[in-house]
């Protein structure tokens, strides 16, 4: 039975390029009022997808379906016109020789002023109305931007695909133009599958996170769930700064500055990573803590001396040399703390926020 709210999936695509895989076996389902980021660094297979579910490139296997139809397969390919996807690109793609309203009306259907009505809906809600005489060269970046989704939701798309549509925006335009995107796209109800390599980004606009890798989908799930459950040490790092405690597994145990972890599931004699995030370890002025007292999941309190101190804007970033095997951590801290070199403090971790991972899953 179709799942009637699944607007657009892929199943198992591939494509390869001078015998190179670049996308092996991807699968992936959006639902309508979805927003799904495809994120992974550069070159990983990503805008290749998006080209794929578009129709603009042809897979060299699998399927892609839209509104639960066939739409590209082993014997068959829909053109991108009749697939009812609209299209963003990060250069916005606007034509040069037609005005705002002119542009987000283009390749509408009906008369013209059932096209002008929905063109002055479009604009209304991006709040360019009254900027449609002008022409793309005479309005900003983000104005730019504002048109294009406007001219790319005008049609009434099942399904709009995005490929890295910000990039082009300085940063603290980007955040507003964002929040006023998502807003629109859930208020349209689309399907939406949205590629870049940010993970800010993709944690500030999706329901649903595909993180892809050398062209692969390697993990899939919610912001929240994707963030504090990473399938792999490359996983967490892309999202933020890790620390890195290598050691060997012995009796379930593997030995740290902070005690002995406990990693089950590994073998004696297994080389394991403990991953630990800079802002959940813990500064200490002194073995005892001025203050409240390590709790037992925070464990043993670690020795180390203070190699530098950042501000870096909202929190300080502090680089430690442990007594403990030439292992150095780093240590977020909110606000202002710039300790001197040299500076001896104890750090503690809370336990529960490490992950454990072979060293074979790099």
């Amino acid at each position: 039975m179709i799942d009637q709210s699944i607007q657009l999936e892929l199943r198992d695509i591939a494509r390869s390029f001078g015998g190179r895989r670049v996308v092996d076996g991807v699968s992936i389902s959006l639902k309508s009022g979805q927003v799904t980021c495809l994120l992974g660094p550069s070159g990983c297979g990503k805008s290749t997808t998006l080209r794929i579910a578009a129709g603009v490139d042809r897979q060299d296997g699998g399927e892609v379906w839209v509104d639960g139809n066939l739409c590209s397969g082993a014997d068959f390919h829909e053109p991108p016109e009749a697939r009812g996807i609209g299209l963003m690109f990060q250069d916005f793609a606007l034509f040069p020789h037609l005005n705002v309203m002119r542009n987000v009306c283009f390749g509408l259907n009906g008369s013209k002023a059932e096209k002008l009505a929905r063109g002055r809906d479009m604009l209304e809600r991006v709040g360019l109305l009254d900027m449609a005489d002008q022409f793309p060269h005479q309005l900003s970046g983000g104005e730019q931007q504002r048109v294009a989704l406007a001219r790319a939701l005008a049609p009434s798309p099942r399904v709009l695909l995005m490929d890295e549509p910000f990039s082009g925006l300085d940063n603290r335009l980007r955040d507003d133009v964002r929040d006023a995107t998502l807003e629109l796209l859930k208020a349209e109800g689309t399907a939406v599958l949205l590629v870049t390599h940010e993970p800010e980004e993709a944690m500030r606009m999706a329901d649903q996170i595909a993180l892809m890798r050398r062209g692969q989908i390697v993990q899939v799930g919610a912001p929240y769930n994707i963030y504090n459950a990473p399938v792999d040490r490359k996983a967490a790092a892309f999202f933020s700064d890790i620390n890195v405690i290598s050691g060997v597994c012995d009796g379930a145990l593997t030995e740290t500055p902070f005690g002995a972890f406990l990693t089950p599931g590994y073998a004696d004699g297994s080389d394991v990573d403990i991953v630990i995030r800079p802002q959940h370890l813990k500064i200490d002025f002194d073995r005892q803590g001025r203050g409240p007292n390590p709790t037992p999941q925070e464990g043993t309190p670690a020795r180390g001396v203070v190699m530098r101190s950042r501000f870096i804007g909202h929190n300080s970033l502090v680089e430690f040399a442990m007594d403990y095997e030439d292992v150095c951590l780093k240590v977020t801290v909110p606000g202002v703390f710039l300790p001197k070199p040299d500076t001896v403090l104890w750090l503690s971790v809370r336990r529960d926020r490490c992950f454990v991972f072979a060293q074979d899953d790099l």
